[in-house]
């Protein structure tokens, strides 16, 4: 395995704005942006073998086949993980239809051809998968940062503690 950028210290801060990391071998590439990362755990719980947020580097791309990697990181709903395959096997496809999930007391996962726009047309991301603030509480609008479960943020109703 080959990690592209440099092996992160053990206290470096997570959510480091436009830090990327690519973790490759000869058949894959994954890609991770901490930015958009709100640490949901499909990737780990999934291929625990090869995702293993606790330890550096934290993907372990040599700890499962190629397609494996890749099934797992298309679990990802926010966009953090994306993959490029080097050895000719298919790359993530793009979704034919456009779907919305709002998650209970979460964010909106959005799935499909993204284009996210801001002020004047600027194009803030274009993307199959993202995370979507739904709170008003993340410091990295117009996307989830996690501040929902931090703020306590609900959207079904709490169950009454009799």
């Amino acid at each position: 395995m080959e990690l592209e950028n440099e092996t992160p210290p053990e206290n470096e801060e997570r959510k480091q704005p436009g830090v990327e990391r690519i973790y490759r071998n000869e058949q894959i590439a994954v890609t991770w942006e901490p930015k958009l990362c709100i640490h949901s755990g499909y990737c780990f719980r999934t291929l625990p073998e090869v995702f293993q947020p606790e330890s550096r580097p934290w993907v372990k791309v040599d700890a499962a086949t190629a397609d494996q990697i890749a099934e797992a990181v298309m679990l990802c709903p926010t966009g953090a993980l994306h993959f490029e395959r080097l050895d000719g096997g298919p790359q993530e496809p793009q979704p034919e239809d456009t779907t919305i999930n709002a998650r209970p007391n979460g964010p909106y996962y959005v799935r499909g051809k993204i284009r996210i726009t801001g002020p004047g047309g600027q194009v803030i991301r274009e993307d199959t998968r993202v995370a979507l603030c739904r709170c008003g509480h993340s410091e990295n609008k117009p996307f989830c940062d996690g501040s929902h479960r931090r703020v306590g943020f609900r959207t079904t109703p709490q169950s009454d503690p009799k």
